[in-house]
């Protein structure tokens, strides 16, 4: 018989279940002084368009596009059009990093290698780090100057002189980009030049970012510089979020099609956000945009912890087992970005087949957690038995026919 056992379905149900209430971090004063309802929460005025989807209810965006999610868990906390295909402007440029990056991990490039300036790379229209034609710039410098400066020429510079050309290197990035889960973006170039056939989606933008802190967190230092001077040309990050403190990377992008856009990602209290917009009418709408949506989620969501690794869930009867039942542990730490206040509606409850059949293995799958809140897809999670449960003899299978089961002893 298929059984549910509910953990937890209410306030007063949260509270009861004393293994969850402690594990619950608690909240900052700065978090626990902010609302829905404050003034960073509030859209701004002429705020237009289609509202943001979020688990606590639609929410106004002057942004086109937007995606943002929790970095540890991977939850999605806002999304407008994030699967609509967008002019990534120069948010191309992490894509562009991201390799960069893995050829230094492979030891295939080093920070201190010089790499030569092509015509090409001198030519190069837009935003530029000013390379002189017929240089040879190190790797650290050219990286600096993609990133903070935003540099075409710098991306040129580096894509010829890894991949030959830049024609090679962009395979290189087309290939890698559904390796790590871009499965809607294309690009044609490393720069984020404008070119048919060149796009990604807010939600792409965000996944990216997330691999390139998780999987590089060595170079991700590069997207928090303030400034940098090169050639004794002095430029400013353009990621304003960066420049105030607010975060700690990533960039910013412009295009006529696209508009303005922000990837940022920030740390507070141990919780990391991701947020990828786009589509915004100025660089200070988008600056403002990115600050409001960047604190909103901050304020409106916390990461919890509901169980440790192998801590016991829940105990199911064993059918004919030596003992009469066995604890149901989880395989890993249980951690969901939730909304604040979420124990006054969200459902908690374990599904099991019950009884189980003996004899039982140690880590066999018996049940799912099943977590349930509104706005938020169902999460499940699988339970495994603490322990092995032998099959009764012959005499044990007897008595247990005749309602004399074993007792347990554990």
């Amino acid at each position: 018989m298929r059984t549910r056992r509910f953990l937890l379905s209410s306030a007063a149900g949260f509270a009861a279940c004393s293994s969850i209430a402690a594990a619950r971090p608690h909240r900052s004063h700065r978090a626990a002084m902010k609302t829905a309802g404050d003034s960073d929460a509030t859209p701004p005025a002429g705020a237009g368009g289609a509202p943001a989807n979020t688990p606590i209810g639609p929410l106004d965006t002057v942004a086109r596009w937007a995606c943002i999610t929790d970095f540890n868990t991977g939850a999605v906390l806002l999304e407008k059009a994030a699967d609509e295909r967008m002019p990534p402007s120069s948010l191309t440029k992490m894509m562009t990093a991201y390799i960069v990056f893995g050829m230094l991990k492979a030891g295939r490039l080093s920070l201190e290698q010089s790499l030569p300036v092509s015509e090409k790379a001198w030519r190069m229209q837009g935003s530029k780090m000013f390379v002189p034609l017929g240089s040879s710039i190190s790797v650290s410098d050219l990286i600096q100057g993609m990133l903070i400066q935003s540099g075409n020429d710098a991306c040129i510079v580096l894509a010829e002189g890894i991949a030959g050309s830049e024609e090679q290197f962009v395979n290189v990035m087309n290939q890698e980009a559904p390796k790590i889960g871009l499965t809607n973006s294309h690009f044609m170039n490393c720069t984020g030049w404008p070119a048919d056939g060149h796009y990604m989606t807010a939600r792409d933008v965000a996944m990216l970012a997330t691999h390139l802190i998780r999987d590089y967190p060595q170079y991700y230092h590069f997207f928090s510089a303030t400034d940098y001077t090169f050639n004794k040309i002095h430029q400013g990050n353009r990621n304003v979020l960066v420049d105030k403190g607010l975060a700690d990377g990533l960039k910013t992008g412009h295009t006529d099609a696209g508009g303005f856009g922000l990837c940022a990602s920030s740390e507070r209290g141990g919780n990391r956000i991701v947020m990828a917009i786009n589509g915004t009418a100025s660089s200070n709408e988008r600056a403002h945009e990115g600050e409001r949506l960047l604190s909103w989620a901050f304020a409106n969501f916390e990461n919890v912890t509901l169980f440790r690794k192998g801590q016991v869930v829940d105990r199911v009867p064993v059918w004919m087992g030596d003992t009469p039942d066995v604890a149901l542990i989880s395989t890993r730490d249980v951690v969901m970005t939730m909304p604040h206040g979420w124990q006054q509606h969200s459902h908690l409850g374990v599904d099991y087949q019950s009884p189980a059949i003996a004899p039982v293995t140690a880590g066999q799958a018996l049940g799912q957690l099943v977590m349930s809140n509104p706005g938020m897809a169902d999460v499940r999670l699988d339970l495994v038995a603490e322990r092995s449960v032998g099959k009764l003899g012959l005499i044990g299978r007897a008595m247990t026919r005749l309602g004399h089961p074993p007792t347990s002893h554990g």
